[in-house]
């Protein structure tokens, strides 16, 4: 799945299959990157996602999209978004997302993971990765963080402690 496909179906499943996640859309704006999405949670915060990746092994940039299937990666509970006081902190952003991308049932994906839910591996920022069956793998790392009414800044890569 390339990156323009893989946007669209993160903004189309994440609000349908995420009970707390409000709205997806696409990233607009003069530094907006070539792929990514706002997720708007239903509290009122939002995280900008950047899109990026790697072809399957051999695969060519001007290569059609063509699916590779497999099996669907095996649903698993949804996490709480919320702390007790309605925020979000990054690794929650991180495990939501991760969740309700895992339980989407797309056959083209093999594997979803939290960049910070690896094993022996920690990560600097909160992100999600998908792995294909055809062997490209997609990485989705949460670039700005919003409390709601705010905006998101300037600063990339700096999430709020919660918000």
């Amino acid at each position: 799945m390339r990156l323009a496909r893989l946007c669209q179906f993160c903004i189309q499943t994440l609000p349908e299959a995420g009970p707390d996640i409000a709205s997806a859309e696409g990233w607009q704006g003069d530094d907006a990157p070539l792929f990514g999405f706002v997720v708007s949670f239903s509290s009122g915060s939002r995280i900008w996602v950047q899109a990026t990746g790697g072809l399957a092994p051999g695969a060519k940039a001007d290569d059609s999209d063509i699916p590779v299937t497999g099996p669907a990666p095996e649903p698993v509970p949804l996490p709480t978004l919320f702390d007790n006081a309605g925020k979000i902190s990054p690794e929650r952003a991180e495990a939501y997302p991760t969740a309700v991308l895992t339980n989407a049932g797309n056959t083209e994906i093999a594997e979803v993971y939290g960049y910070n839910q690896r094993p022996a591996q920690s990560a600097a920022h909160p992100g999600v990765g998908i792995i294909f069956h055809n062997g490209a793998r997609a990485y989705l790392p949460v670039v700005h963080t919003a409390q709601p009414g705010q905006d998101r800044g300037r600063q990339r890569f700096r999430p709020q402690s919660e918000f």
